[in-house]
């Protein structure tokens, strides 16, 4: 089940991908995300109940890695709806707006998240209650639960799997937030119009371009990172006669991407492992 589980973890990184290369706006593409999400959940959920586990350790590593990094992305795209939706349109009343969102992710961070044990257990990296945590049917109502556990399918959860899902919500929602201060809505993801008399061309996205830049510099897979990011930026304009424009200014940006930030490089490992795979 493994590779089943690393299968659907890379479709939803490949659904990202195409998405975040439409012209959608943040809310369309939180739109798309959310019912891509629940139907693969959906789906999960099914083959689950038939199937079952293989074992005890793959139970565990469904409900500690899988289902909450799916949930935790569906949480975090639902969030980002919601928000979106009632974003002001007056530009003097957004950084207000977002401050106030942060002010009670924060608070609510802290009341029902930060304050657990079983936070400090996870945010370590610990494994020694992992059959605890992570089998169905051991719940221990003494602990005391939140309620929301009185409504969930208790045959595809175990309460803890929501915890990790929740974690890594706030940690999405906490950089998508942060991105909002003090820069514009990024306009330079666009593709290049290819000049069809070039030798090569750059057929995809500048920030995809970009992301290559920074991580071949920061590599130093280029003249061992003795040259700037300038001068390599500077070879791969010439190479597809394009200009980058702000390579600094696209690369902040990146750094508060919702979701996988790497993405190019993410979709060319993808993409290669599966031409690999095909290719047997």
């Amino acid at each position: 089940m493994k590779q089943a589980y690393k299968n659907i973890l890379l479709s939803i990184e490949k659904e990202e991908i195409n998405v975040s290369r439409s012209k959608k706006s943040a809310i369309d593409e939180a739109y798309h995300m959310v019912s891509f999400l629940d139907k693969t959940l959906t789906e999960l959920k099914a083959q689950i109940n038939l199937k079952g586990f293989e074992s005890i350790l793959d139970e565990i590593i469904f409900f500690k890695r899988v289902k909450p990094e799916i949930l935790g992305m569906l949480m975090f795209y639902n969030k980002v709806v919601k928000i979106e939706a009632y974003s002001p349109i007056n530009s003097e009343l957004t950084e207000p707006y977002y401050t106030e969102q942060v002010r009670l992710l924060n608070k609510e961070y802290k009341k029902h998240i930060a304050s657990s044990d079983f936070y400090s257990y996870y945010r370590t990296g610990r494994s020694d209650k992992d059959e605890y945590y992570f089998r169905l049917g051991n719940i221990n109502y003494f602990d005391g639960v939140d309620s929301f556990f009185f409504e969930v399918d208790r045959e595809f959860s175990t309460y803890y799997d929501y915890k990790i899902a929740q974690i890594k919500a706030y940690d999405l929602y906490h950089s998508y937030l942060s991105g909002k201060f003090n820069r514009q809505e990024p306009t330079d993801n666009t593709n290049f119009d290819i000049n069809e008399d070039a030798e090569f061309s750059w057929t995809d996205s500048k920030n995809a371009l970009i992301e290559l830049i920074y991580a071949l510099h920061i590599s130093r897979s280029v003249s061992n990172g003795r040259l700037g990011l300038r001068k390599i930026s500077q070879m791969f304009e010439d190479i597809f006669e394009v200009s980058l424009g702000d390579i600094h200014h696209a690369f902040y940006q990146m750094k508060f991407r919702a979701g996988q930030r790497a993405r190019y490089l993410h979709f060319l490992k993808h993409s290669l492992e599966q031409y690999m795979d095909n290719d047997l």
